[in-house]
């Protein structure tokens, strides 16, 4: 029987959204849970890194040093899950990643504290976001590859922005839980058990993005690359890695210094209280997602590099002034929100083509390993150290523009190597 265009459509229809939504849901808890532990990082730091006598900001380094240290496992996981996903197939890569994670951050939320085990509590929690690293190193380049080559022609930036907006989703369901929590309860009941509830709601989301994935279907490119006969050499592949961390690592910096690390400065800054730094962080994240598909949208018609180099130039210029407005304490509530909201909207314009952008960049065979690593290279040192590195400056120099520093320096790299070289069609 000859079908119609309509019904190749839907015949065709139901494996791409499979695909969305198995990719999605998986980073969605990825992102929530680094979102909460980020966000939560003050009363982590109390629970876990501060021994009688302990000063607030030496335990918040630490607290972001645990943070980075799993951003650290991130290549490591990239580079061993994204090998089985070339080799054996992004369906079950994706659902061993998932597993782990919800595992760890199940696991995070029912960990014994300082005040219960001494020193052992924050080497327990350092262990836990060790896995927590290594399964977030397999599952972007994962699901970014089922992602994508699922993609309808000329929707692969769409498809792929698919990845980002369940970043903000992730990022905006951690801050709402972080400010449930901090809303609901006293800041004693915070402190003392309220911190644990985010992290356990990621054990039913973590059930239901394993039950997605067991339904999903292998993705044809990699059916068909199996047979293929290309190859990228060893030092091609390297260096499109290096070059693929110098086009996100302005995403990467921007992003949590606008998006995870600012509850943090506010509070530790700015002297901000808890509440209203949450909320500004969720007005970001709002930002952030309002521009992620849209902007994947307009990467098909226009491409990646141009509509990501404007949000890296922007950012560029933006940064000290978006900064200086929340450091002013003349500045109204509804400018301030503006403020955040327009970092978060110029983060999600590098955001969106960003990870069509690293999958054109590999051939099917090393897709997963290469747009896996460059990702994840890029936020180990970007993302997981922002907050450390931020922290610790603003100690030392006493700037309150350390952090605008770093969005605009990484962003001006970023901006040199999206206006290098050619971009590759990959199958």
């Amino acid at each position: 029987m000859k079908l119609t265009f309509e019904d190749r459509r839907t015949v065709a229809r139901p494996p791409a959204v499979r695909a969305l939504a198995a990719g999605s849901v998986g980073n969605f808890i990825e992102w929530y849970e680094f979102g909460v532990y980020g966000y939560l990082a003050p009363v982590i730091a109390q629970r876990f890194f501060t021994p009688e006598g302990g000063g607030a900001v030496e335990a918040l380094v630490k607290t972001y040093a645990s943070f980075a240290l799993a951003f650290f496992f991130r290549p490591v996981g990239a580079a061993l899950f994204g090998r089985l996903g070339d080799r054996i197939g992004r369906r079950p890569v994706l659902i061993m990643v998932v597993a782990l994670m919800t595992g760890a951050t199940t696991l995070i939320g029912v960990l014994p504290t300082y005040a219960t085990v001494g020193v052992l509590a924050p080497w327990l929690l350092t262990f836990l976001r060790v896995l927590q690293g290594l399964s977030a190193g397999g599952e972007f380049g994962g699901a970014v590859s089922v992602m994508t080559e699922f993609a309808p022609p000329g929707r692969r930036g769409l498809y792929g922005a698919w990845q980002s907006f369940t970043v903000a989703l992730g990022l905006l369901g951690g801050a709402g839980a972080a400010t449930g929590a901090a809303t609901v309860l006293t800041g004693d009941q915070l402190a003392d058990w309220g911190w644990r509830l985010p992290f356990l709601l990621a054990l039913p989301m973590g059930l239901g993005a394993l039950w997605l994935r067991l339904r999903l279907e292998e993705t044809p490119s990699f059916r068909d690359g199996e047979r293929a006969v290309e190859r990228l050499p060893g030092r091609r592949l390297a260096g499109a890695v290096a070059l693929g961390v110098g086009r996100v690592m302005g995403w990467s910096a921007a992003g949590y210094t606008f998006l995870v690390v600012l509850p943090s400065y506010l509070q530790t800054t700015l002297h901000t209280d808890v509440r209203r730094a949450l909320l500004a962080t969720v007005v970001a994240n709002l930002g952030f997602a309002a521009t992620i598909l849209p902007a994947g949208l307009l990467s098909d018609r226009v491409g990646r590099r141009p509509v990501m180099l404007t949000g890296a130039v922007l950012v560029v210029v933006l940064a000290v002034p978006l900064l200086d407005v929340l450091q002013d304490p003349g500045t109204s509530p509804v400018g301030q929100g503006a403020a955040v909201f327009v970092a978060g909207a110029v983060v999600g314009l590098m955001a969106g083509p960003g990870p069509a952008l690293l999958a054109e960049m590999f051939p099917t065979h090393v897709r997963c390993t290469g747009l896996g690593l460059a990702y994840a290279l890029s936020n180990a040192v970007f993302s997981g150290c922002a907050g450390l590195v931020i922290t610790e400056a603003v100690r030392r120099t006493g700037n309150a523009d350390v952090p605008a520093y770093y969005a605009a320096a990484a962003c001006a790299v970023s901006a040199l190597a999206l206006a290098k070289g050619r971009m590759r069609k990959a199958g």
